[in-house]
């Protein structure tokens, strides 16, 4: 933070109505600097999130107030990016070999990197769980932005990435046995695999078997009638209830709510309000939200000298991995060169997912601070903790910010200007 706030404004900004307004009123700059630079929102609204957040100004610390609004925002963000999908476009057997070597190549990446630069084993393990992440969020709304979801590549992506949430699950629970017990659990695993990849299957069969028909029946009722918003507030409820079933089994919340819009998306109402557009004016609030949110979250104060190297080093390490890892099996599995590489970019956003395995790598660290006798060892305990989450939180904001830049200078880079072309002939 660069200047000390007045204490009247240090108490302001702890009430609920000034970051919520300030939130907004950010998110609304977002846009704005994103049009100047000729970027996709999510860069301008993560980049002002930097500068309000404790890396600049200091005005919005990661509250848990923060923190739920912006797991809202990803969770609706998800639920309309489903409505674009339809299952077969989730349960290709090739999106699961995309993911299944986009998992592993990074993970090896990440860590020889990290023993490379003389890091414990246990750095390494939780470097390595957080370069496997690939966050959906990220890449889905770009595409979204540029209206390329119904492509090939835009479905590949997003099934590979569903599955890569299940893998990275899997990753986790194994990283965490580590360094908890110092041993795995093969029990423990086998059970972590079956509830994942149950609730998907359960999940998906039950929504469309079972929720288009409530919805439908529900829409011919006189009670939706009298009240066309009440088949609303229920998909919304259906939308949650999928991210909560989530969360429970272990799995993301996120790909629950994506799951949830899948099955939304074959309803036809008659007298009901339209869910999809209900749906995309939540999204418009919270969705922007939460992309602010990952920019206040990298309080990049902790960054130091020493660690700049190691850092650019894994960024590009993050990078080619992904961009390896899933885009090579992509080139095998038939497509083009173009959609193969575009893949692999679009699973290179760790985003929020990895930056959740920093906390947990953060709080292992501090827990052996706690435990620890030694002041000096208790110090080096909290500073390797600090410096591990920072690293994978500016990873994570790099390879979040990457895609779009590539996507729009690149491989877009004909479409944009004839959309431009064409409104200012328009004009």
């Amino acid at each position: 933070m660069l200047f000390e706030l007045p204490l009247w404004l240090q108490e302001l900004s702890g009430t609920i109505e000034f970051q919520m307004s300030l939130l907004l009123f950010v998110a609304l700059g977002g846009y704005i600097l994103a049009t100047r630079i000729h970027q996709s929102a999510v860069i301008g609204e993560i980049l002002v999130g930097l500068v309000i957040g404790p890396s600049v100004l200091g005005l919005i610390q990661y509250t848990d107030f923060v923190s739920g609004i912006a797991t809202l925002g990803s969770i609706i963000l998800l639920f309309v990016i489903g409505f674009e999908f339809e299952l077969s476009d989730i349960t290709n057997w090739r999106y699961a070999v995309i993911a299944t070597i986009g998992v592993v190549v990074p993970w090896i990446g990440g860590y020889i990197t990290t023993l490379f630069f003389g890091m414990d084993f246990y750095s390494a393990l939780f470097i390595g769980t957080a370069m496997t992440a690939t966050s959906i969020a990220i890449t889905a709304n770009v595409l979204r932005e540029m209206g390329k979801l119904h492509q090939p590549f835009a479905k590949a992506i997003i099934g590979a990435a569903v599955i890569d949430d299940i893998l990275g699950l899997i990753v986790l629970s194994i990283s965490q046995d580590l360094s908890v017990t110092g041993s795995l659990i093969a029990s423990d695993i086998l059970f972590t695999i079956l509830k994942a990849f149950g609730f998907v299957i359960v999940g998906a069969i039950v929504g469309i078997k079972l929720v288009p028909l409530l919805i439908t029946k529900m829409d011919s009722t006189k009670i939706a009638r009298r009240f066309p918003e009440f088949v609303f507030i229920f998909a919304m409820m259906i939308a949650f209830f999928y991210a909560m079933c989530a969360e429970a089994v272990g799995i993301s919340a996120i790909v629950g709510a994506f799951l949830a819009g899948v099955c939304v998306n074959r309803v036809s109402l008659k007298h009901s309000m339209d869910i999809k557009l209900g749906a995309e004016y939540l999204y418009i609030i919270f969705a922007s939200i939460f992309f602010v949110s990952l920019g206040i979250i990298a309080d990049l104060s902790y960054l130091t000298v020493d660690m700049l190297g190691f850092i650019g080093i894994l960024c590009i390490v993050a990078i080619i991995t992904k961009v390896v890892g899933c885009g090579l099996p992509a080139k095998f599995m038939g497509m083009n060169w173009r959609d193969s590489l575009m893949i692999g970019f679009g699973m290179t956003p760790r985003g929020e997912v990895a930056m959740i395995v920093g906390l947990i790598a953060l709080n292992h660290f501090r827990d052996l601070a706690a435990a620890a006798t030694d002041a000096a060892q208790k110090a080096l305990y909290l500073q390797q903790g600090n410096e591990l989450f920072i690293a994978i939180v500016v990873v994570s904001l790099v390879t979040t910010i990457i895609v779009p830049l590539i996507y729009k200078g690149i491989f877009f880079r004909g479409d944009a200007s004839s959309k431009e072309a064409c409104e200012v002939n328009k004009s």
